[in-house]
């Protein structure tokens, strides 16, 4: 039997808008349904998602370096850091919450990096294995993508509470700045990632 035709092969195009499989021999630029703007591939895949990696990874630096949070305890200013305030949660028994920020601040930002590091030179130097595994580290990297923020929302909450409870107070610090704006670029660069680029030279499948 036989391999079916490819979408390239048919001319067909995924709408990135509405989803619908628009032919480019009658509606080249814009999709017929929604009107969005029509592309067969995403424009400078490699090249943008290597500047988001990069950028993120220099901004990841200050966002673990600089402190989160100033903490006012009793007439008293500490402020921590992203690794200070993981141990200073677990001394204080709060092992839950300590988890928590350990792997939405060190342990997905790692992952991520590592993640799309791999993608991206698989995909730039042309790579032929492993191309069903590459495309689940994909969609893995779009998962774990909405659990980044998870670190900002908890010292939103933990602010909320201490201040709730007037034993202090907490102000967000430049770190929390910093950790935004790698979570953002990570994001940016796993979407601005074609993932097709990891099928363009995978090995043909043997006919049955």
């Amino acid at each position: 039997m036989s391999t079916p035709p490819l979408a390239a092969e048919l001319q067909l195009c995924l709408c990135h808008g509405c989803g619908l499989a628009a032919d480019l021999r009658h509606n080249r630029h814009q999709c017929p349904r929604c009107g969005a703007p029509l592309h067969s591939r995403k424009h400078d895949a490699i090249s943008r998602g290597w500047a988001y990696l990069l950028a993120a990874l220099v901004f990841y630096i200050p966002a673990n370096a600089l402190p989160v949070m100033h903490t006012t305890m009793l007439g008293q200013g500490i402020d921590s850091t992203i690794v200070g305030g993981v141990i200073e949660f677990w001394e204080e028994g709060a092992w839950d919450i300590a988890l928590i920020i350990f792997i939405a601040s060190i342990g997905v930002p790692v992952v991520k990096f590592a993640s799309l590091t791999l993608l991206l030179s698989s995909a730039q130097r042309r790579s032929r294995e492993g191309c069903r595994q590459r495309s689940k580290l994909y969609r893995f990297v779009e998962l774990i993508g909405y659990w980044s923020m998870l670190d900002v929302l908890v010292v939103a909450l933990v602010a909320a509470l201490v201040q709730l409870r007037e034993l202090g107070t907490i102000e967000p610090r430049a770190g929390i700045l910093f950790f935004g704006l790698v979570v953002v670029l990570t994001m940016l660069s796993a979407m601005s990632f074609d993932p097709r680029l990891i099928w363009d030279h995978a090995p043909a499948e043997k006919e049955a």
